[in-house]
């Protein structure tokens, strides 16, 4: 029988939700909005249909994400629409009071204004999705396609439906100036949704080839206190039997590896690439939700 979440995890993660709201409505009501930002998505969309028709960008959030909401209960079940739906509503609610009883402190500065809402906004998304829940609009649309697409990392799914509304505020508001700084916006976003969902957890695979295995791996656990894994292998024109160390290490101190290698054996092969996310001890857990 399945356990119930604990009441306390269930309060906790509101909690958060709201607060992500609360931001999300603030950059949206004294950042993006003021400077006729679209940064994309759904708020982008909003913005963009309130120079229209000027019933409240939250309004408009909220009116294009009916129909989104509805697909995402038939999805992905009424558990998590009702706090999507939560989300959604509070960040409609929050930019409309936020923009109506504060919008005399609204920023003037472009470069502020793209910067602070770029990076509010997308820490409230990664806050919000770590949830469990999304704040509705493209965010329901990007889960879909991560079920499809698992490989394909969140922020860049974002990055390319966001392309699509920042050339449309462009076209809208006759303000190529704004399109250009609206597409940094953008880039921000992308950036900081992954580094919130992500981490920095970015690290070194490295295999090093060597006559003096057991020194160097002996070296790599006790000066740098990493993992390391031996394998079998063999010489294909010398037909020599050998180790090959395989180790996964934090960029910060790969240089360091880099060196010990070097000083146990300068002819040792070493092959080095980027790993860009880590499950097991150290990193990330296996057992984490997928966003």
């Amino acid at each position: 029988m399945k356990s119930r979440t604990p009441f306390k995890k269930i309060l906790r993660s509101y909690l958060r939700i709201t607060l992500a709201s609360l931001v999300y409505g603030l950059a949206l009501a004294l950042f993006l909005d003021p400077l006729d930002l679209a940064p994309g998505g759904f708020s982008g969309i909003a913005i963009i249909l309130n120079r229209f028709l000027a019933i409240g960008v939250g309004t408009w959030f909220m009116i294009l994400n009916v129909p989104v909401l509805i697909l995402g209960i038939w999805k992905f079940g009424i558990h998590f629409t009702i706090s999507t739906i939560y989300s959604t509503a509070l960040t409609s609610l929050f930019t409309n009071l936020i923009a109506q009883y504060f919008g005399m402190y609204a920023v003037e500065d472009i470069i502020l204004g793209v910067v602070f809402g770029s990076v509010l906004v997308a820490a409230a998304i990664g806050v919000t999705f770590l949830c469990g829940a999304t704040t509705g609009g493209s965010d329901v649309i990007v889960k879909l396609l991560r079920l499809r697409y698992p490989h394909i990392k969140t922020g860049r799914i974002f990055f390319l439906m966001d392309l699509v509304v920042v050339t449309a505020a462009g076209i809208a508001f006759r303000n190529v100036n704004a399109a250009l700084y609206s597409l940094i916006s953008v880039f921000l976003m992308s950036y900081v949704l992954d580094l919130v969902l992500y981490g920095r957890d970015g690290a070194k695979l490295i295999y090093i080839i060597s006559d003096r295995s057991d020194a160097i791996s002996s070296r790599l656990l006790q000066e740098l206190d990493v993992g390391a894994t031996h394998i079998s292998g063999k010489g294909a024109y010398s037909g020599k039997e050998k180790q090959v160390i395989m180790c996964v290490i934090r960029k910060v101190v790969y240089p360091k590896a880099e060196e010990i290698v070097r000083e146990e054996d300068p002819e040792a092969f070493l092959i080095v690439s980027n790993a860009s996310e880590i499950f097991g001890e150290g990193y990330k857990s296996y057992f984490d939700e997928r966003v």
